[in-house]
């Protein structure tokens, strides 16, 4: 964080601080929350076997968290503008925290689904307020390199989530999941201690503009392919890894091993893209997902697939902050909130984590492991096709 390291005397060094400490809260909020969404991995082989579920059911229950998030991402947003940002991440930690104690009790499929569907809805709630807080405060020439530093943070627990899941799973999943809770409540506490942002003002017809802004529909679906890709790989792999005999904490290091290129990278790639623009990195992260997603298709041993998780932990990630920041960027043009702005995001997000693993699981039921993957790196291709001629046209002007 060597961007907040200057201007330390006087108003400057207060308000230097002040985004320093909103960022350690952000990056609290969202590596917990991260957490909790990345910990089903290894659990889902065990839950499989318990409750006699088929990849489709399997599939259904992995999306669940999607689901949730996809209800909630408007209205999260939505929240963001008219409560403020603070207010709306100590409700979406409240809430989450509820979601964390019901799966901790739950004692079967349904009753799994409907706490993971719970916490998806007030994760998008949670994340909403938290980016929006964090993009009102940060300079607009590091937006990228905060947003990748936050969101590193995020990729960090996402990839401590499956150890937590082996944990959970090794000492209790009420006694694992009720901690979470319980943290997440603090976190409320904290957030409810710290200085508000200040008040955005949504200009007229904002959303209608932003709807139409290239840009900005891209920066969208640059969050919702990867978690398409990102629902699938982390439904097929751990099943795959336990029919090769992976135990969960070795399906959980697996994905640890995966993560941990990738949270060094995010705030690198943030910063790259601060430099060059949003589509430079964009189009080399495409590019190797259409590689990666290949090999996915055509390996048929756990140690391959193992390597490739790891490949695909810094393909697909890849576009997670330049499509973050586009976001980001274009609302500000358009004149949009960045709460608003990020709860359109969140549900983008949703509908890929939700798509991901429910369809990736029935096509693969049907015809093998193969063809999710072989659709994915198609996705990717025609992206990186449609991202080449966007590149050629002019962004629309700021609205005033």
């Amino acid at each position: 964080m060597h961007f907040l390291a200057r201007r330390r005397g006087g108003a400057g060094g207060r308000i230097v601080a002040g985004v320093r400490r909103l960022l350690v809260l952000v990056s609290a909020v969202i590596f917990v929350d991260a957490m909790l969404f990345g910990a089903l991995a290894p659990l889902i082989p065990g839950f499989a076997d318990e409750f006699d579920l088929s990849k489709t059911a399997a599939g259904f229950l992995v999306g669940a968290f999607g689901a949730g998030a996809l209800l909630g991402g408007i209205p999260g947003g939505l929240a963001a503008l008219r409560m403020g940002p603070k207010r709306t991440v100590v409700l979406g930690l409240c809430l989450l925290a509820a979601a964390s104690f019901g799966f901790s009790l739950a004692g079967g499929a349904w009753t799994l689904g409907l706490a993971r569907f719970l916490q998806g809805c007030s994760s998008t709630i949670t994340w909403a307020g938290a980016l929006a807080w964090l993009s009102v405060v940060a300079p607009r020439g590091r937006r990228g390199e905060i947003l990748g530093t936050a969101f590193g943070a995020a990729v960090f627990g996402a990839i401590l989530g499956p150890m937590f899941g082996a944990l959970a799973d090794l000492v209790g999943i009420r006694q694992g999941f009720g901690a979470v809770g319980a943290c997440e409540l603090a976190l409320a506490a904290w957030a409810a201690a710290t200085p508000p942002a200040p008040v955005e003002r949504q200009a007229s017809r904002a959303l209608a503009r932003a709807a139409r802004d290239v840009r900005f529909v891209g920066g969208l679906w640059l969050n919702t392919l990867p978690a398409l890709m990102f629902g699938t790989l982390g439904l097929l792999a751990p099943l795959a890894l336990d029919e090769g005999g992976f135990s969960p904490f070795a399906i959980a290091a697996v994905f640890l091993a995966a993560g941990l290129v990738e949270v060094i990278l995010n705030p690198l790639l943030g910063r790259f893209s601060d430099r060059v623009g949003r589509f430079v990195p964009t189009r080399l992260a495409l590019a190797a997902s259409v590689a990666v997603a290949t090999g996915l298709a055509v390996s048929e041993s756990a140690a391959a697939v193992s390597l490739l998780v790891c490949a695909a932990a810094v393909a697909f990630g890849g576009f997670y902050t330049p499509g973050m920041t586009l976001v980001a960027d274009r609302a500000e043009a358009v004149g949009l909130t960045q709460g608003l702005a990020f709860g359109v995001m969140n549900s983008a997000w949703a509908l890929g984590n939700l798509t991901g693993p429910a369809l990736g699981g029935a096509l693969a039921e049907r015809f093998g492991d193969a063809i999710p993957y072989l659709l994915a790196g198609t996705l990717c291709f025609l992206t990186l096709i449609a991202a080449q001629r966007v590149v050629r046209r002019p962004a629309a002007r700021p609205a005033a």
